[in-house]
């Protein structure tokens, strides 16, 4: 009776051991206490910035195109962060993804914000949001056994997660929602 309970026993642990050890993409996190601060990424100008250096503040990111329908939320984002930049990052992740919409390369993209729209909040290097190949950092945002939260990917252009000081979201924004709306600035 004990080494069949000592067997039993084994098995179950051993099936826990691999459901933490599991190694696709959609539950590489699964047992990890990730959040947004893990991650590092390449602005506009090729910079590795950790996003742990925003640690104790709050970060707004959206995937961003410059031939958008939605391309002058750009303008709600810059006043956003104008007015909450002691406690809040925002941070622009170009993604052409959606209608073919974001074209440009990181210069064409940073000259098209700064003349259009005067952005000064951070800007990331063009990335895919979406699909096979999405990057880890939205891969794992729209994974809810990795992050605890949050199921919801992008389905078009300006798509924002409002992030709290530890690195975990708090909420997902669809397209529609203005970053100035009180649906985002109540949050704050």
């Amino acid at each position: 009776m004990i080494s069949k309970l000592k067997s039993a026993l084994s098995i179950v642990i051993i099936g826990i051991m691999s459901a933490f050890t599991t190694s696709s993409s959609k539950t590489k996190f699964a047992g990890t206490e990730k959040s947004v601060h893990d991650f590092t990424m390449n602005t506009l100008d090729g910079k590795a910035l950790s996003l742990k250096q925003f640690k104790g503040k709050k970060m707004l990111l959206v995937n961003v195109a410059s031939n958008c329908g939605f391309t002058k939320q750009y303008k709600s984002l810059q006043a956003l962060h104008d007015k909450y930049k002691d406690k809040l990052v925002i941070v622009g992740f170009p993604a052409n993804n959606f209608g073919g919409q974001e074209p440009g390369s990181s210069a064409e993209i940073k000259g098209f914000c700064t003349k259009n729209f005067g952005v000064t909040f951070q800007m990331m290097e063009k990335i895919s949001v979406v699909g096979k190949d999405a990057h880890p950092l939205y891969v794992f945002l729209s994974d809810k056994t990795a992050n605890g939260v949050s199921s919801d990917a992008p389905k078009w252009n300006f798509c924002k997660y409002l992030i709290d000081e530890n690195g975990k979201i708090i909420k997902f924004f669809s397209s529609g929602v203005d970053p100035l709306s009180t649906d985002i600035t109540s949050l704050l």
